[in-house]
């Protein structure tokens, strides 16, 4: 039926992606009625134009979900509470408190020394090569892609590397999972932060959590432990889909295959492409409507829940112009958002630091790397949030490890 809502949950959106993009362009436009889990409305804004100037007027498409209108209708047992639910941390901040938390976030993260961010990825990055590198077969997305990153932030965080696994196992759940599994995955990262920030404050040394901690703006308990939630959960799983898509990219690429063993500004740009035609993240929750307003045609009412759909508005045909493949250098993809809210300058500097060793390392090391599957045969991850691949087969020549040298 026509304007009849798309549940956000369509099976479509793992198994043809741009395909269903184009099918809700032509039926609804570039506004689309969604229903959530529990058949909880909201409103999906899929057109760039669209979507840029929801990013781009705070007064009218707020960001604290206490706003919201639809708080009677969500059981307390739904998993989106741990989407919707407000937090004191950047994320759900407005005004002048999110300007002093944007602050105390992009100061703490500019602090880290690039140099040593680049040494200890590349120790990580060789670390884990070094587990596979003699069998001739690997799957990079469970061996490389994914524990990668989790290693690097749970390094900034001043985490040991029991700690981290335990991170980014629950982070998985939460982007994953729509069960139970989501509020014992987000309890767990709760009590890991509040043990962590009780031992940084009587004890603080030279990492994220630390430098935190002493921030003038003068962070709770309650408050710090939301925030660390919101970077680690901007950062880790992204920039694993980041890599792993970059990767995808190259395996099955001619334009990158060609020149994987030893071409580094191919690296780049496959990863500039990639947040074009893959964001790592797609759809994002949220905004809320501060008034009775209308967008693209669509009556928004106050209070309303606005989804920002990042991958379908870099596919909008209205400003692409070019195909896939020729984008080049532009930046202007939507894939770190855009306006306030946008992924802090910092965070965007340390994720594409990580991803960009982490490929360098593994074609330096394994020059000869190939997908072990036909390109047809990949599957993408079925939530609708992130993109990804569920699993990335290749094969290589063996290596010897670097610790046997």
């Amino acid at each position: 039926m026509p304007n009849e809502p798309v549940r956000l949950h369509d099976p479509r959106f793992s198994t043809d992606r741009g395909g269903f993009h184009e099918w809700m362009r032509a039926e609804h436009g570039p506004v689309v009625p969604i229903l959530l889990e529990g058949d909880i409305a909201a409103w999906l804004v899929i057109g760039y134009t669209e979507l840029h100037y929801v990013l781009s007027a705070p007064e009218l498409f707020a960001r604290s979900s206490s706003r919201w209108n639809g708080w009677d209708r969500l059981p307390p047992e739904s998993p989106l509470q741990t989407v919707l639910a407000p937090l004191p941390n950047l994320l759900f901040a407005e005004g002048e408190d999110h300007r002093r938390r944007s602050k105390a976030v992009n100061d703490t993260l500019d602090a880290v020394d690039p140099h040593e961010l680049r040494r200890v990825t590349d120790r990580f990055a060789d670390r884990l090569v070094d587990g596979f590198c003699g069998d001739s077969r690997a799957e990079l997305r469970t061996q490389y892609a994914g524990p990668l990153p989790s290693l690097v932030l749970g390094w900034l965080y001043g985490f040991d590397d029991a700690e981290i696994d335990v991170l980014a196992k629950a982070m998985s759940v939460l982007f994953d999972s729509s069960g139970a599994g989501v509020f014992e995955a987000y309890t767990e990262l709760v009590s890991r932060f509040g043990a962590a920030i009780t031992e940084r404050r009587s004890r603080p040394g030279p990492d994220v959590i630390s430098r935190l901690v002493t921030d003038p703006i003068g962070y709770t308990d309650e408050q710090l432990t939301a925030e660390l939630i919101a970077i680690l959960g901007g950062g880790d799983q992204t920039t694993t889909e980041w890599l792993g898509n970059a990767l995808r990219l190259m395996l099955t690429d001619e334009r990158f295959s060609a020149s994987m063993s030893g071409a580094r500004s191919s690296v780049r740009d496959a990863l500039t492409e990639v947040l074009w035609e893959d964001s790592p993240s797609q759809i994002n929750a949220g905004r809320f409507a501060a008034l009775d307003l209308e967008l693209a045609g669509k009556l928004i009412r106050k209070g309303d829940l606005v989804m920002l759909a990042y991958g379908a508005a870099n596919h909008d045909p209205r400003v692409r112009g070019a195909g896939p493949g020729q984008v080049g250098a532009n930046h202007a993809h939507m894939s770190f958002s855009h306006g306030k809210h946008a992924c802090p300058h910092a965070a965007q500097g340390i994720a594409e630091l990580i991803a960009t060793t982490g490929i360098e390392v593994l074609l330096d090391r394994l020059p000869d790397l190939e997908l072990a599957i036909p390109p047809e045969d990949l599957r993408w991850r079925p939530s609708p949030w992130a993109r990804g691949v569920v699993s990335l087969p290749v094969t290589f020549s063996p290596a010897t490890p670097l610790g046997e040298f």
